[in-house]
């Protein structure tokens, strides 16, 4: 089933020069970009992209740090484009993270664990319009 999906390379990934390579990884894997755009997140944004851990003790860790620089947004299209990315970036605490997940190999810690991509189809559908408005195509 093609699928689009929001990735976002957080601030450490984004300092750590690890844009180009994210990308790359994405490519191999067999997924399209669609579109790329690096900004400054604002505070708003940042709450609505972690809005289902509103509540939870690390969701002001979770907020402040995509605000911390600049971040890279992704729209990725592909074939089950929302699980492979999930496997492609590994699981959310690089320490566990299997080694040659985006995770596993560049994350230092739960919060800056370098990337951020869409759990779920409702995930992808709350958060790619946030910047990909004029883009995005759900099938429902």
């Amino acid at each position: 089933m093609r699928e689009q999906t929001f990735v976002m390379v957080k601030p450490d990934g984004v300092v750590k020069g690890l844009t180009d390579e994210i990308i790359a990884r994405i490519k191999r894997a067999g997924l399209k970009i669609v579109s790329m755009r690096r900004l400054k997140m604002d505070r708003s944004t940042a709450e609505k992209i972690y809005a289902i851990h509103r509540g939870k003790e690390f969701f002001k860790r979770l907020v402040e740090h995509v605000l911390l620089g600049d971040v890279v947004v992704i729209l990725v299209e592909g074939d089950n484009a929302i699980a492979r990315m999930r496997e492609l970036i590994g699981t959310t605490n690089p320490a566990k993270a299997a080694k040659g997940t985006i995770r596993g190999d560049f994350g230092t810690s739960i919060t800056e664990n370098v990337i951020h991509a869409a759990d779920s189809a409702e995930s992808a559908e709350r958060e790619l319009p946030l910047f990909f408005s004029d883009l995005v195509k759900f099938s429902a």
